[in-house]
């Protein structure tokens, strides 16, 4: 018998993906990992290309996989709301469909949880590199305690979503998922926390994240602003933030996303990114 709880992996995928990084995902989440997931809960957001159905065929012949198929194309925030619904033990470990976990990501997640049961969300470190998962560009630290990740929850994104294990009661008594341009984890984790659930993070990288210059791209724009203007509403009336924070966010913010895509990149390798 395991030391460790039962667990899901919760994906979601839809028809634009590369199959070769879904397998390359696949294969980290279940042929690497010291500590396998129990089940592994793939949502379709939507009808695929027949290459990304044989890449998730061929996967559920020798994992324990649970596929929840969307008629059409629901956008992230509903697919992983209809995922954790779906999900059948108490503890939920995120991963996205172009990522690499690393071997002893939910070993090491879960022997942290095991000492540490009063945290609901646990998150990591990640990794990034552009093609290649051994050449790494640079590092995205989030805060360790729920102290420091409640201030800066204020301004960023505490956590980073795809290295994260919740409870799962945690995210359904918080009202799941929900639909949210750009932010549906941000919201959450805001809703979650303003509602005195406990966040921590593993300052230790446990997985390979893929960017390139699309990433930066869809960090601006107008309705990236706009949406992050509804943000900060919502944090403001949850009283995450104050007034005066509000103001701050909606100007730095909105300056931030109106940068042209190359300076945009220099600001997070150069400001937001370790190296």
């Amino acid at each position: 018998m395991s030391q460790f709880p039962p667990f899901s992996v919760l994906m979601s995928v839809y028809f634009k993906e590369d199959p070769s990084f879904l397998e390359l995902a696949l294969k980290s989440i279940w042929d690497d990992q010291t500590l396998k997931p129990d089940e592994i809960v793939l949502v379709k957001d939507g009808p695929l290309t027949e290459e990304l159905d044989k890449v998730i065929s061929d996967f559920a012949g020798r994992a324990p996989v649970s596929i929840v198929a969307l008629a059409e194309n629901q956008g992230l925030g509903k697919a992983l709301a209809e995922g954790v619904k779906k999900c059948s033990f108490d503890y939920v470990a995120r991963m996205d469909t172009d990522d690499i976990s690393l071997p002893e990501r939910f070993e090491k997640q879960f022997t942290f949880l095991k000492e540490h049961p009063e945290v609901d969300i646990c998150g990591s470190a990640i990794d990034e590199f552009l093609s290649d998962p051994s050449e790494v560009i640079s590092r995205r630290v989030v805060p360790a305690g729920n102290r420091e990740i409640l201030h800066f929850l204020k301004t960023r994104n505490p956590f980073n979503h795809m290295s994260v294990v919740f409870k799962r009661q945690t995210i359904l008594d918080a009202g799941n998922y929900q639909p949210f341009a750009y932010f549906e984890d941000y919201w959450l984790w805001a809703r979650c926390l303003a509602s005195g659930k406990t966040g921590a993070n593993l300052t230790e990288s446990l997985l390979r994240v893929r960017v390139g210059n699309g990433m930066y791209a869809r960090r601006r724009g107008r309705q990236v602003i706009l949406s992050g203007m509804k943000l900060d509403r919502n944090l403001y009336r949850l009283k995450v933030i104050s007034f005066f924070e509000f103001c701050r966010n909606l100007v730095l913010r909105a300056t931030v996303r109106l940068l042209p895509t190359s300076m945009l990149k220099m600001l997070y390798r150069t400001c937001l990114r370790k190296h």
